[in-house]
């Protein structure tokens, strides 16, 4: 629970502090977990987010709240609203993505994301022991209630901001490229794009993602393709001819590459970041002839970058990485860079990044500390790349032994989304209102 009484160095003058507490009384637990349960309940896979954006539009349009869906295309789609101010002060945005990494299907997400679709892997919010469970219930679905709520407890409060505010709750947030079916652009923040290309554009954003601490910075991405050479050979023949499987080669090279992920993380370390690589794809050969080798193997790996590190950069380290392994196994092989999103940075003094401090320590009631060594991306990118100095601030994960990548994915306490939703309004208040 915040603190009722505001120390004599808080930012909020005295009408703001009866703006926050009179729009603080609309968040409950009870209506935090109406509102995630209606979002985790519709599945929201990228590229296919518009049925969730039109019900989030017709929720606040419901409330006479200026809200309106930016289709990307027949089935992508943005969520936005706006309560407009007086323009006495500046204008802020309140951001969540919508999107799921797994897509309520088994057979798109089986094995791959598990063996079987887990309970919290689906579109079916649980709502029990002061958690919500289902897909996407911590992130990204937690966030975007957490944002809704805020900006509707003070559209609900009348009062009237001196600068606008907008909530944005975007489509194509994963880091993915498109799903089967789905327009080639649909992922890497996608809608967040849009979103600032449509206009009107924030003064500042808060983007609610997770991790309980605020954060100035976040790395970027690389993704790579990585071609193995092999011989296309016959498992009768193996013995009577030459023999290059490049499956096997492929195979030394990951394992050299997961090697050196490691050091790039240490030599890269810096600020808020520890930028970190991951092989996550491999394909080859043919699925109906396990009797014979492939000519040619295919992985491919994310590296993380540093704010403070160019992709051209990146590609002369993975080039002489390369170079090196396929020098001491003896292989041939070829690369490319796919994809780039370069990591960004907002000042730590710049407004919204101590206002989004300010909120957080007078919810605690001690001293902000960072959270060092981060790797995660997302569209604070997009939103600083396009002049938006952003605050980055969530949930953390459920604290219970049992708490995987999927569970904390699906999984969410009540209390820390009250939290986090106090926090997302002091924010509004102080960036907009008298």
């Amino acid at each position: 629970m915040d603190r009722l009484a505001f120390p004599a160095a808080v930012m909020l003058t005295p009408r703001q502090q009866n703006a926050y507490h009179r729009a603080r009384t609309l968040i409950t637990g009870d209506r935090l977990a109406e509102a995630a349960s209606m979002l985790v309940d519709m599945a929201s896979p990228t590229g296919a987010e518009g049925p969730l954006a039109r019900a989030v539009v017709d929720r606040l349009t419901g409330l006479g709240i200026d809200a309106q869906e930016q289709a990307l295309d027949a089935r992508q789609s943005n969520a936005f609203a706006i309560l407009r101010g007086t323009g006495a002060r500046a204008s802020l945005m309140l951001y969540a993505p919508t999107d799921t990494v797994t897509s309520n299907s088994a057979d798109e997400d089986t094995p791959w994301a598990a063996a079987e679709l887990l309970p919290e892997m689906r579109a079916e919010a649980v709502v029990a022991d002061g958690l919500i469970s289902g897909l996407g219930a911590h992130n990204p679905k937690g966030h975007a209630a957490c944002a809704m709520v805020a900006f509707e407890a003070l559209a609900e409060s009348d009062v009237v901001p001196s600068g606008d505010l907008m909530l944005g709750l975007g489509a194509g947030g994963m880091p993915t490229d498109a799903r089967p079916g789905m327009r080639p652009d649909s992922g890497h923040g996608v809608g967040c794009a849009h979103m600032l290309r449509q206009g009107p554009k924030p003064d500042y954003a808060v983007i609610a993602k997770s991790g309980w601490s605020v954060s100035w910075e976040e790395v970027g991405l690389a993704w790579y393709e990585v071609n193995v050479a092999g011989a296309h050979s016959y498992v009768g023949s193996r013995h009577l001819l030459p023999y290059s499987n490049a499956i096997a080669n492929a195979g030394k090279v990951v394992a050299d590459l997961e090697e050196w992920f490691p050091i790039w993380t240490e030599t890269h370390r810096s600020g808020l970041v520890a930028p970190q690589g991951v092989v996550s794809f491999i394909e080859s050969g043919w699925r109906r002839m396990t009797a014979f080798t492939p000519a040619a193997c295919r992985i491919r790996f994310d590296l993380r970058l540093s704010p403070r590190t160019s992709a051209e950069e990146a590609d002369r380290a993975v080039d002489m990485q390369l170079q090196t392994i396929a020098a001491r196994h003896g292989l041939d092989l070829s690369w490319r860079r796919l994809v780039t999103i370069p990591g960004t940075t907002t000042a730590p003094d710049n407004l919204i990044i101590r206002t989004a401090i300010e909120a957080w320590e007078h919810i605690e009631g001690r001293a902000h500390q960072p959270a060092p060594g981060m790797s995660g991306a997302t569209d604070a990118n997009i939103l600083r790349a396009h002049g938006v100095p952003t605050a980055r601030i969530g949930l953390p994960k459920v604290r219970r032994p049992d708490i995987d990548f999927q569970r904390g994915m699906n999984m969410a306490s009540l209390d820390d989304m009250e939290r986090l939703t106090r926090h997302l309004l002091y924010v509004a208040v102080a960036i907009c209102c008298d």
